[in-house]
């Protein structure tokens, strides 16, 4: 049966060439790839064709689990979907074989460690943000709204349907300046 490879990264900095030899190395002749991160399965049109068109006896391959997805909940959606259509896992560095009891846990186990790994680096951010606010070097990204051009067109008396319309942005945004709250 087929083998259908899946590889990413999550920037046009890095490379796929790697994950692509090791796939083909392990018998897939069709390979999708992406860059994307992997923190969310929106905006993965190459995963989300694999997934819609994958039929039964097929096999989805990946280099490791951190490469389909980080967090355990996206990745069992992504297995329950392999499993609603018979085909399988298998992930060419870990021993994945989501056809198998011990395949399926140790996957599963290797979801809790991405998610955790990912979480780590959101604790690092943050605290990293932190402390730079607290030294008074961040200063966070600039603001993407003119609040002097929103202000100015309440004064001339345009309604905050209008404005939102014209300038792109909710009208809970405009609200939100008309009665003075910080950005």
């Amino acid at each position: 049966m087929a083998r259908i490879g899946y590889a990413r990264t999550s920037t046009t900095d890095q490379n796929l060439a790697a994950q692509i030899a090791a796939l083909r190395n392990a018998g897939c002749e069709v390979i999708r790839e992406e860059q994307k991160s992997g923190a969310s399965l929106e905006g993965r049109p190459q995963l989300m064709t694999i997934l819609d068109f994958i039929h039964a006896g097929e096999t989805l391959v990946i280099t490791r689990i951190d490469r389909l997805a980080r967090s355990l909940r996206d990745l069992q959606v992504i297995v329950d979907r392999l499993k609603a259509k018979g085909a399988h896992l298998v992930a060419t560095e870990q021993p994945v074989d989501t056809s198998t009891a011990a395949g399926k846990a140790f996957f599963d186990m290797l979801g809790v460690f991405a998610e955790f790994e990912t979480n780590l680096r959101r604790e690092r951010q943050a605290e990293g943000i932190a402390a730079a606010r607290k030294r008074g070097i961040y200063k966070g990204r600039p603001p993407k709204i003119d609040r002097a051009e929103i202000l100015l067109r309440l004064q001339k008396g345009q309604g905050p349907s209008k404005i939102a319309r014209d300038l792109a942005i909710s009208r809970g945004t405009v609200y939100q300046v008309r009665n003075g709250a910080s950005e």
